[in-house]
């Protein structure tokens, strides 16, 4: 199979799917307990402690991995790691700000970006791919629970769109780097967005009320976190980033299955609708 077909030689474009798809679970996993986790402590706390022990254990492997060579990663992880932290910032800027069913299904809506991106780098998704990767896009952004109703501020939607752009790029930027060299990529962007967050901590003096015993859950939020990008990665580059970033944008469904189970939370009909949409879309990609 071709990479124009969806694939790499020597890489089947199911298995690619299925752990883009395990992307998009890990990434579900994480925010949920992450949400949870944020109710105790400052949501960029939580981002950037649980980051930094991913960092942490990114550099062990990195200094068994010996020193990284200076190929082309570097540019890629840094633009992965700013537009990364631009993307959570302006997303927990704009839930401060207004409704989450107006925030959340636009920043969902950020896999457009590197589908755009792919595209006009050569990649040619065919018609029942294209098709397939609209329903997934759709059923994510309403899987997230639009707001359906009601006026809507500008400030909360321009947010929400410069979180989409950012974790769109973020997403295609990972995907270049990690051609080159995945470990030195993932360690490159937590690298980089470690360090916004430490900046930050020190300008507002505060550790956003974190304290030892939130380290653990912290560790296995950010190590989840990571594990993602590592799968994402690993199937975007020996396939298409378009379809891999599809698949990897459905995080809003496993995050409402953890609702449903570990919470009780009730689905709005149209949370149901966007998850049924969100299947038929992977199904479809994956024929």
């Amino acid at each position: 199979m071709s990479r124009g077909e969806g694939g790499a030689p020597g890489y089947g474009a199911p298995m690619l799917a299925v752990l883009a798809l395990a992307s998009s679970g890990l990434w579900g996993t994480s925010d949920f307990f992450a949400g949870l986790r944020s109710r105790t402590v400052s949501p960029p706390a939580v981002v950037g402690l649980s980051q930094a022990c991913a960092l942490a254990v990114l550099t062990v492997l990195v200094l068994r991995d010996g020193a990284p060579g200076l190929d082309g990663w570097p540019v890629w992880a840094f633009a992965a790691g700013v537009a990364g932290s631009v993307g959570l910032v302006s997303f927990y800027a704009a839930l401060a700000s207004g409704t989450m069913g107006v925030v959340s299904p636009i920043a969902a809506l950020g896999a457009v970006v590197p589908i755009l991106l792919g595209v006009a780098g050569g990649e040619r998704p065919g018609p029942v791919v294209w098709t397939g990767m609209a329903v997934a896009v759709a059923g994510a952004a309403l899987a997230s629970g639009p707001e359906l109703t009601g006026a809507v501020s500008r400030r909360p939607v321009l947010l929400a769109c410069l979180a989409a752009v950012g974790f769109g790029f973020a997403l295609f930027a990972l995907d270049r780097g990690s051609r080159v060299s995945l470990l030195h990529t993932l360690w490159g962007m937590r690298l980089t967005s470690v360090t916004v967050f430490c900046v930050a901590a020190v300008a507002a003096r505060s550790v956003g009320g974190a304290g030892g015993r939130d380290l653990p859950a912290l560790a296995l939020i950010g190590l989840g976190d990571v594990t993602a990008n590592a799968l994402f990665a690993y199937a975007s580059s020996r396939g298409l980033v378009s379809v891999a970033s599809v698949l990897g944008s459905l995080y809003p469904v496993a995050t409402l299955v953890w609702a449903r189970v570990l919470l009780g939370e009730r689905l709005r009909r149209v949370q149901l609708a966007g998850v049924t949409l969100a299947l038929v879309g992977v199904v479809v990609m994956t024929r």
